[in-house]
């Protein structure tokens, strides 16, 4: 049966006049061939551009290093796989046998992969102000959401705190890599001075799993 694209295009409030590029935004390579790296490819380009322009307009007294980490916050995965979950994308990826079953439409880098694609097949089927507008009103929060503060990721925050308390720097060990290669989850502790125990993280890479146990010790301290 053919998939139903109403919705989606109305949560983006655009409407594809060539649906087929649509369809190649949402089809993994999983599935084969034709699928959506190249979308991917151009989409990458297109959201790092369109959030360049963005950020220099917003913050005229912002320095280049500052601009760099507003915009990075802005494109990271984390980020890419909240606009997929606002607007449903998983629900409408095609995905191979193997993907479906290990839940491919919930793993993040499948979803932060696809939204890219989707801004790459918008840019084709029209042109870069109408990319532009859908990519300001998609990451509408995110941006409005941008403090120096706040970019900062936990890791840093906390060796940080840990340096203004003239502390020993937080301590990170894998205790633990599950799964399957194309798959795989970390599980991570951090052991800091001011905590009588560790913290736990995890994630599919070991980064994020650090971050992640970063984030649950600077809950613990109380660190805004």
């Amino acid at each position: 049966m053919k998939q139903d694209y109403t919705r989606l295009c109305k949560i983006l409030d655009y409407h594809f006049k060539q649906e087929d590029y649509l369809i190649t935004a949402l089809r993994h390579r999983s599935v084969g061939t034709p699928n959506n790296e190249r979308l991917e490819f151009l989409g990458d380009a297109l959201l790092s551009c369109v959030m360049a322009e963005e950020l220099f307009k917003r913050f005229p007294e912002a320095r280049e290093g500052e601009l760099t980490r507003f915009r990075a916050n802005l494109v990271k995965r984390d980020t890419l796989v909240k606009i997929a979950q606002q607007i449903e994308l998983g629900k409408y990826l095609q995905l191979g046998g193997g993907e479906l079953k290990t839940g491919g439409e919930q793993r993040a880098s499948i979803l932060a992969d696809a939204v890219e694609a989707l801004l790459g097949a918008i840019y084709l089927d029209s042109n870069i102000k109408t990319c532009q507008s859908v990519i300001l009103q998609l990451w509408h929060k995110p941006l409005n959401n941008l403090s120096p503060r706040k970019i900062k990721d936990p890791k840093t925050r906390l060796q940080e705190y840990s340096q203004a308390k003239q502390q020993a720097l937080p301590a990170y060990r894998v205790l633990a890599i599950n799964g399957t290669p194309h798959a795989q989850e970390f599980e991570v502790e951090c052991i800091i001075s001011g905590l009588a125990q560790p913290t736990y993280g995890s994630g599919e890479s070991r980064r994020r799993a650090e971050q992640s146990a970063a984030a649950k010790a600077l809950g613990i301290l109380h660190v805004e």
